[in-house]
């Protein structure tokens, strides 16, 4: 794993040997983003099978439990890790029932399903760039919020996926306003240096700089990704994006999601069911282990849900969503 905390100043990569050093890369955000953190699950999966001493299927599924319990536990919100898990669920079932199925088969197969999942991935992110960049203007300034990047999946990213496409393919001369994304600053030290790296212009903003920019008319749209989107359409995404939505809105600045169909959570009716992850009050309190910040008591939700009223489309890779998002998704879902 590309060691995300490390980004931008050290470009540092890390080798884990068990699956429960994925699950502690995920866990201690080595690696984030939903799509990137379903791959990472799925290849967590894989290599606790690949490195099993089970000698019998018997053994194998014991241990598989396991395996899968100790992921799926890792990170709540972002319900791709969870897709992933039970896909692989599925593949371990379908190898184990094969006639003459043994251990070796069986971890081959588990492999095989977590590449195929990658492989998978990169071709959604294109998919989705595609129909989203069609909705970008033809040129000025577009804003994102948080990652969803390279870095977020295993391709060239949703949100920025969208942004990738309509600059590289479709010659849309867009500038990207990217908020800071406290507290772990996803803006200002990845999506900063992602589009850097790029050499698609861009302007870093604090996030309270929002609503002030917006209000100057000059933003054309905003893009994002997400994390879990529920049944009615209603968004779980990184913290402050819901502010965000709501003064798009007020703004007059179409607000898009851009996420895989694996981020749909249909068994949810809406928003108010999904889990949002409280994380440690040391992220708030302090940067790069340097306190900024008096001993106090601290809120740290990672995510906040954005209502479907407030989105203007929601980009997927079998195409666009529109409201009412509880017919369209669907239909997307199962087309």
């Amino acid at each position: 794993m590309l060691d995300q905390r490390r980004l931008p100043g050290e470009v540092v990569y890390i080798d884990y040997a068990d699956y429960h050093g994925v699950a502690e890369g995920i866990r201690d955000m080595v690696i984030r983003g939903a799509p990137a953190i379903g791959v990472a699950a799925a290849m967590g999966v894989a290599l606790g099978v690949a490195r099993s001493t089970a000698k019998s299927l018997a053994e194998l599924k014991t241990e598989f439990t396991a395996i899968c319990e100790t992921i799926r536990t890792t990170r709540p919100t972002a319900v791709d890790l969870f897709w992933a898990v039970e896909r692989m669920q599925r593949r371990f079932e379908a190898a184990c029932a094969q006639p003459g199925a043994g251990v070796a088969e069986v971890r081959d197969a588990l492999v095989a399903e977590a590449q195929k999942i990658h492989t998978e991935k990169r071709a959604i992110d294109e998919a989705i760039g595609r129909f989203g960049a069609e909705f970008m203007p033809a040129e000025g300034k577009v804003m994102t919020q948080c990652n969803a990047g390279a870095l977020a999946t295993a391709g060239i990213g949703t949100a920025l996926g969208v942004i990738r496409v309509a600059v590289f393919e479709r010659g849309r001369k867009l500038h990207v306003l990217v908020p800071e994304t406290r507290p772990y600053l996803q803006g200002a030290r990845l999506t900063a240096w992602e589009l850097h790296e790029d050499g698609i212009p861009l302007t870093l903003i604090t996030d309270n700089m929002v609503g002030h920019i917006l209000k100057s008319g000059e933003v054309g749209a905003i893009v994002v990704g997400a994390d879990r989107i529920a049944g009615n359409g209603d968004t779980a995404n990184k913290i402050g994006t819901y502010q965000m939505a709501v003064l798009a809105r007020e703004h007059s600045v179409p607000f898009y999601v851009a996420a895989p169909l694996s981020t749909l959570d249909l068994s949810i009716a809406d928003g108010s069911r999904i889990p949002i992850e409280q994380r440690a009050a040391g992220e708030v309190t302090h940067i790069r282990g340097v306190r900024i910040a008096p001993d106090v008591a601290v809120a740290n939700p990672a995510f906040d849900v954005t209502p479907a009223r407030l989105i203007s489309a929601i980009f997927t890779e079998k195409g666009v969503a529109r409201a009412p998002f509880v017919d369209s998704l669907r239909k997307l879902a199962s087309g």
